[in-house]
């Protein structure tokens, strides 16, 4: 049988006069390039320093009873605070041009007990009119979202620290499971729980103009619509005092105009 030729394994050689290298450590860097890096770092993280470190509650301006109509364009700077979108007066009607949950917040620090009124229109037929209350004046979701004719008009709500959270019926049943029809007995809700009160009446009318009124005595928040009762939740564990004591308007895709905000201690 014939075969065929042999093969060799071919192996690395070195050129003849030059030795094989060999892998050293790296040098250790400098202390210039130490402080490069660090301030690399630094820079990186600063929005979460900010956060988290450097923040500070926002300083009232005004008290409580307040009222605004909105006839001057500079009550958003003289009065107001938010992080993001672009809030103005137009015509006489505060404007919140889909602000994707940047609250613009009136600077004053409101009582326990208080009641909230306001005129608010939406021209989008996904309604979504939104405003929050007993929130830290910085940050969405940080109290009370109130949400008429949200998710394209299908669901309004009543949330407690996330909008998006487990429904109270929900909470209701899981009690049930447990023995129990007390949500607190049963441990389902906790000072830190985020939960909605979920309802879907009617939607809201592109162009109509609706008149809210929200009011907190004790536990017990409602939320009245044109002088009719709409929705209302009893808070096992209020949030209320520093961090909860601040009103926002609010928006997220639709175009709203809010106009004759009234706030008066109860």
């Amino acid at each position: 049988m014939a075969k065929g030729p042999m093969t060799k394994e071919r192996v690395p050689t070195v050129p003849a006069g030059k030795p094989a290298s060999r892998w050293k450590v790296p040098a250790k860097a400098g202390r210039a390039t130490a402080w490069l890096v660090g301030a690399l770092v630094v820079a990186i993280n600063i929005p979460f320093l900010h956060y988290y470190v450097l923040r500070r509650p926002v300083s009232t301006v005004t008290s409580i009873p307040d009222s605004d109509d909105f006839a001057d364009p500079s009550t958003i700077a003289k009065h107001y605070n938010t992080t993001g979108g672009l809030w103005r007066v137009v015509g006489g009607e505060l404007m919140s041009p889909g602000v994707k949950n940047n609250p613009l917040w009136l600077r004053a620090s409101l009582p326990a007990d208080v009641a909230v009124e306001f005129d608010v229109r939406s021209t989008s037929q996904a309604g979504d009119i939104k405003c929050e209350i007993f929130g830290d004046g910085m940050d969405h979701a940080s109290g009370y979202v109130l949400i008429h004719g949200g998710w394209n008009n299908q669901l309004s709500v009543i949330a407690r620290l996330d909008e998006h959270g487990a429904s109270l019926a929900s909470l209701y049943t899981l009690a049930r499971q447990r023995g129990s029809s007390d949500l607190v007995q049963s441990g389902v809700f906790r000072p830190e729980q985020r939960m909605r009160v979920e309802a879907s009446p009617y939607p809201v009318q592109p162009g109509r103009s609706y008149h809210w009124r929200i009011e907190r005595k004790g536990g017990r928040l409602s939320w009245s619509i044109d002088g009719a009762l709409f929705m209302e939740f009893t808070d096992p564990f209020p949030l209320v005092g520093p961090g909860h004591d601040r009103f926002g308007f609010s928006s997220w895709n639709s175009d709203l105009y809010f106009d004759n905000l009234r706030i008066v201690p109860l």
